[in-house]
């Protein structure tokens, strides 16, 4: 596909090329791979389903796109208007339905985070798609702002040094997730699907446009930061790769790690 319609080329080539080099620098997407994308109509699902299918024509390999939407069963989800967004990708759009509503208004604990519950409800459902449709993937639409602040509020409310990981494959070992946005701020995103004219839709769940209190503050942060230091998300984001063992407070990595160094000054 060429570049969408209203799309400035040159944001549109740099989101490509993002997208791309994380498929190699991560060994995301393979010869004959089939692809669950999860789609929730959301603007970081849309732009990874359009990015995806712009580097599969592209792409010396072969591999196959089956994009997934969950109904969790709240009134006014429009599933037809993320058909819309898909028909024009030369794409079939798969819909899970499910009693996702129900259960939650039955199980949700007093004191508990609503959306957090539906999205392992959803993880669940895009998951059993991806099995009954033969993938052996699933794409998700995280990106560089979602890793750091991940970070962050692991360290800050939970006291543990982890994020995200753009492939990770699941408890099960049959379905491996990925991530081919971890490259792309979201401001990149909000741009693309401004420009693009593409409309988010609403799961139009009871709590839908009520922020995640903590994942706020993150982001108020990181941009009080930015203003100071304008590259501290790129290098939050390198730091997740260059983690150096040695020097932080876990006691099991000693007897994993320090051996190889101990060795070596011997």
């Amino acid at each position: 596909m060429a570049c969408p319609q209203g799309v400035d080329s040159k944001l549109w080539r740099s989101l490509r090329h993002s997208v791309g080099r994380a498929i190699a620098d991560f060994g995301l997407i393979r010869e004959g791979d089939r692809i669950c994308v999860g789609l929730s109509g959301g603007k970081d699902s849309q732009a990874l389903l359009l990015l995806l299918r712009e580097l599969q024509q592209r792409a010396p390999i072969r591999y196959e796109l089956l994009p997934v939407t969950v109904d969790a069963g709240f009134a006014g989800f429009d599933c037809e208007a993320i058909q819309r967004f898909v028909e024009p990708l030369g794409l079939a759009l798969q819909v899970e339905r499910t009693d996702h509503a129900a259960v939650i208004n039955a199980k949700l604990r007093p004191g508990s985070s609503y959306c957090s519950f539906c999205a392992r409800l959803k993880r669940g459902a895009l998951y059993g798609a991806a099995r009954r449709l033969g993938c052996n993937l699933l794409a998700l639409g995280h990106h560089r702002d979602d890793f750091i602040e991940t970070l962050l509020m692991n360290q800050f409310f939970i006291g543990t040094l982890k994020a995200m990981a753009p492939r990770t494959v699941c408890d099960d070992g049959d379905i491996t997730v990925i991530r081919p946005l971890v490259y792309l701020a979201e401001g990149e995103i909000i741009e693309l699907v401004r420009q693009a004219g593409i409309s988010s839709v609403s799961c139009s769940c009871p709590v839908a446009g009520d922020p995640d209190q903590q994942r706020q503050r993150m982001k108020r942060l990181l941009n009080e930061l930015e203003r100071d230091i304008p590259q501290v998300k790129n290098s939050l984001l390198a730091a997740l790769g260059n983690v150096q063992p040695r020097h932080l407070l876990d006691t099991t990595v000693p007897k994993t790690v320090n051996a190889k160094y101990e060795s070596k000054a011997q």
